[in-house]
């Protein structure tokens, strides 16, 4: 079945960026000239998906904005004769059909995708984490999954290796290599805490593929770590039962909820942009003369 329906939750208090989130989405901050969230929703337009639902909270009104038309702007801008500039901004309001959605309980990202249920039906869909930027080359990252679920099924896990000090931040999976960067996944756990908890120290990182049973898995799932319910939890009772696959995707990851990774992803990002790149290059050679 072909995937066309993405969600991306997006209502986290982003408190590892304050005191910059404080009034601005943690989405929202830009990566060179575009805010966090439209790479997101530009790497699943890119796959394929073409219904995409961007679940919020209180206070992140300017998504809504930003991937709404302006007609103030619009006009100036063609008044002024910038025609490029104004073709970019239309194109950012037809990049897909996008959806907002209020979660209005902080109560896990189990709960928030469970707001989805009757946006996505019966048919499986892509979640992109809102604060995780990968920046690919090649296929996309998502598309990587959605590959892999039209040959394998059941749910499809994006993954990346942690540092074994970092394995308790994050989800430990138990894995099996199937060839190349594919793996069959059979039981995880949600931050261990102990060296015996740790099944591997690949880690689910901000893609996945479900199927609709989801849903059902997670109406009954009871609260888990933190008192919220874990998507983690009810993807776990997938893979010890049928199983699930992860795919160790190829790009780089920024993590847009972590002020380093703001800053590695203007760089990164920033030297491959034409309109930056040689002159932030050279202003970094400059720069590490004095370091």
């Amino acid at each position: 079945m072909k995937i066309r329906k993405a969600i991306i939750p997006a209502a986290g208090f982003g408190t590892r960026v304050l005191p910059a989130t404080k009034n601005m989405p943690k989405e929202m901050f830009p990566i060179v000239d575009k805010p966090t969230i439209q790479y997101i929703v530009e790497e699943a337009v890119k796959s394929g998906i073409t219904d995409i639902l961007i679940i919020t909270n209180r206070g992140k009104g300017l998504m809504e904005d930003h991937f709404d038309y302006s007609p103030e702007l619009e006009s100036a801008l063609e008044k002024s004769g910038k025609n490029e500039m104004l073709a970019q901004v239309r194109e950012i309001a037809q990049l897909a059909d996008i959806t907002f959605i209020r979660q209005k309980e902080m109560k896990g990202l189990g709960h928030a995708v469970l707001k989805a249920k009757s946006y996505v039906g019966n048919e499986p869909f892509a979640v992109l984490f809102g604060d995780g930027v990968i920046d690919c080359d090649g296929t996309p990252a998502i598309k990587q999954l959605i590959d892999a679920y039209g040959e394998y099924g059941e749910g499809v896990l994006g993954v990346k290796k942690v540092p074994e000090k970092d394995i308790h931040k994050y989800g430990s999976l138990k894995v099996e290599n199937l060839h190349d960067n594919v793996f069959k996944c059979t039981d995880m756990v949600e931050k261990p805490q102990t060296k015996e908890e740790v099944l591997s120290l690949y880690s689910i990182t901000d893609r996945v593929v479900l199927p609709p049973s989801i849903f059902e898995i997670l109406e009954r799932t009871a609260p888990g770590a933190g008192g919220e319910i874990q998507l983690t939890d009810a993807m776990r009772e997938i893979a010890t039962t049928v199983g699930m696959t992860a795919v160790e995707m190829k790009g780089n990851r920024f993590d847009m909820g972590n002020k380093f990774g703001v800053l590695q992803a203007n760089i990164e990002i920033g030297l491959k942009h034409p309109e930056t790149e040689k002159q932030l290059k050279a202003y970094i050679k400059e720069l590490a003369k004095t370091l």
